[in-house]
């Protein structure tokens, strides 16, 4: 199968590099140079993953991020942000980002950030969701096919990642996990920062009171477990 790559900036220089470098790397490739053009490449080409600047004209990165993660909950989206954004760095994985490379940066470091990402998607095709179907606790239904979520009736908006993590919440019900098996999960190269971005989030969005949380606990020098 050959994964096709999306490159989103508005610096050509920049733009044409990253395009010869990863077609070298026998991936297909199409390039945005600005945020509205994003958009339309996403429906056109339907990439794999997508390579996205932060600071572009007409429509910024973090909106491109938005609209593609709830448009291709299934997508791969690497931020690109400038060194020493941290907070860019949190919002954009807040908001649905897979992961981040900071500028400047090398090519292999690029590289291994895409590869490692597409190693994740192979292994995901080859194991099964749980249950082949979904799972229920504490007023949530979770569908892992379908990607859709419920809780008292409502819908969840939960991203791809967060599917992930209930995944494995609740395959090991009532087991602590982790956050290295957690961050071997998402992308080998996340750290524990990341984890605990993604598990804020997430209660956010399942607990009724995230301050106070009753389903995902915290484990003191442990990780975390769903008390379902």
């Amino acid at each position: 199968m050959q994964y096709k790559v999306l490159i989103v900036e508005d610096e050509e220089f920049i733009r044409a590099g990253l395009q010869e470098c990863l077609e070298m790397e026998d991936y297909q490739v199409d390039v945005a140079g600005d945020g509205e053009e994003a958009l339309l490449k996403a429906d056109e080409f339907l990439p794999h993953l997508v390579l996205l600047d932060v600071m572009m004209p007409k429509k910024n990165g973090f909106d491109v991020c938005r609209i593609l993660r709830k448009k291709y909950p299934s997508l791969v989206i690497i931020m690109l942000t400038a060194k020493g954004e941290e907070a860019s760095k949190v919002l954009g994985l807040n908001i649905g980002a897979d992961d981040y490379i900071t500028k400047p940066f090398s090519t292999l470091e690029l590289l291994a950030r895409v590869n490692s990402q597409f190693r994740r998607l192979a292994m995901q095709t080859m194991v099964p969701a749980i249950g082949n179907e979904g799972a229920e606790f504490g007023g949530i239904k979770l569908d892992f096919k379908k990607y859709e979520a419920i809780k008292n009736g409502a819908p969840l908006d939960l991203n791809v990642r967060e599917f992930q993590i209930l995944n494995m919440f609740c395959k090991r019900k009532g087991e602590v996990i982790s956050r290295e098996e957690l961050i071997q999960l998402i992308d080998s190269s996340s750290n524990s920062r990341t984890i605990d971005n993604y598990i804020v989030k997430l209660r956010q969005k399942i607990e009724d009171d995230p301050e106070n949380p009753r389903l995902i606990l915290s484990i003191r020098g442990m990780g975390y477990k769903l008390d379902a």
